[in-house]
């Protein structure tokens, strides 16, 4: 536990390096999926929840409830399989995976190499934000549901108030509370992502890391994975209170 406050995890049985060097230049590879899968999610999820709770029963929210359905039915490294074969190795749209190609330690700016990454991050993402796109969305357009059928919500409409002012000032706050509560657990997709998918795209972050470490028994390496989640998870839910907190009408903060 002293090495632990030190953040002294121990030495590789298979590399017999420093797990902490290990973890560290992996880092910015899944810091960077992490980034892209929390913002995207968050950004697209939540409109379209809102969208498809006010659309209830139109064409428009049926049809995509059944793809957010069907992606969600789908594992995301089921879909990372289906990617590769189809656009990467039939129509060559899209590398077969890694993190960078050749043309980014050949680019001399900036935008190249930025273009790079984002050419072989397209499929990747798709594979990290199906299952989170579609149960954010699906959380967010079932408690907007459930609070435009609330009493105060009716009330404040009889009171004169306009039915998209109710919405914006009342029901959509409310209904951001469930979503706030588990805001922080998309901390762990900042270290860890998906090991299965990270694997399929050759992706070299944590996630590949964490697996070749498992196959490999190499368990100093897997518990400083597991210790680093831990406390992560633990700073998810301290954020995840004070999100709720700032976002829930009932709770007041002392002067």
């Amino acid at each position: 536990m002293g090495k632990l406050a030190n953040f002294d995890l121990g030495e590789s049985t298979r590399y017999y390096e420093p797990v902490a060097d290990m973890i560290a230049e992996r880092l910015p590879v899944s810091l960077f999926y992490g980034g892209m899968t929390f913002f995207i999610s968050y950004f697209i999820s939540l409109p379209l929840g809102y969208y498809k709770a006010l659309k209830h029963g139109s064409v428009f929210d049926s049809s995509s409830s059944v793809l957010i359905f069907i992606g969600f039915a789908l594992p995301g490294y089921v879909v990372g399989v289906l990617l590769i074969t189809l656009f990467s190795y039939h129509l060559e749209w899209f590398p077969m995976g890694g993190f960078v190609g050749d043309a980014y330690y050949d680019a001399t700016s900036f935008w190249e190499r930025a273009k790079d990454v984002m050419w072989h991050a397209v499929l990747p993402l798709i594979c990290y934000l199906i299952g989170d796109f579609a149960t954010l969305t699906m959380t967010m357009k079932n408690n907007l549901m459930e609070n435009l059928s609330a009493d105060y919500i009716r009330t404040a409409i009889a009171k004169g108030l306009p039915f998209r002012s109710a919405v914006r000032k009342h029901a959509l706050r409310n209904s951001l509370i469930p979503i706030a509560s588990h805001f922080g657990n998309s901390l762990l997709f900042f270290m860890t992502g998906a090991f299965l998918i990270e694997v399929i795209f050759n992706i070299n972050g944590i996630g590949l890391l964490g697996y070749e470490s498992i196959m490999e028994r190499d368990y100093p390496v897997v518990m400083g994975i597991v210790a680093i989640n831990a406390l992560l998870l633990l700073a998810g839910n301290i954020i995840s209170d004070i999100c709720v907190a700032l976002i829930d009408p009932r709770v007041k903060f002392g002067s």
